[in-house]
């Protein structure tokens, strides 16, 4: 298994953090490289299931995810199967005052060899992801109003 742990303080309360980070259908809102996500289902939290598209080097890449985690204010977890592994990614909150420590980490159970060998050769790039994601979470958090815009979702 692959283990990943990356951390930031982002100057924003922990509920402004945790809306941006597990309202799910708002991702395309915040996030350029998410295309769309459909809705799998009618929940939301817990159990909530969605597919998110992403731009990835002028590809399209689909991803079914599974929200298994969900506890305001504090964390979010969402487990994926894609590509031989299950990716597993936790998004920790610590609010301390106006700013909130996010810890994210994603631990990748690879399932069939070619993973097995890759995913550990690949921390690194997987390191800077993540630190891309909370560099665009920070961003988001920190623009007047950003969080409030809106874009239509597909079911």
């Amino acid at each position: 298994m692959t283990r990943v742990s990356v951390c930031r303080t982002i100057p924003a309360p922990a509920a402004r953090v945790f809306r941006i980070i597990a309202d799910v259908e708002r991702l395309p809102d915040h996030f350029p490289e998410v295309i769309r996500v459909e809705m799998l289902n009618e929940t939301r939290g817990a159990g909530c299931r969605f597919v998110e598209t992403r731009q990835h080097r002028g590809k399209q890449m689909r991803t079914e995810l599974e929200m298994t985690e969900y506890e305001p204010d504090r964390r979010v977890r969402m487990v994926a199967d894609s590509h031989g592994t299950v990716w597993d990614t936790c998004f920790d909150l610590d609010p301390s005052g106006d700013a909130t420590r996010l810890t994210v980490t994603m631990h990748a159970r690879a399932h069939s060899i070619l993973p097995r060998i890759l995913n550990p050769m690949m921390k690194r790039l997987f390191r800077r992801g993540i630190r891309g994601h909370l560099e665009a979470v920070a961003r988001v958090c920190t623009t007047p109003h950003s969080a409030d815009a809106k874009r239509p979702v597909q079911r």
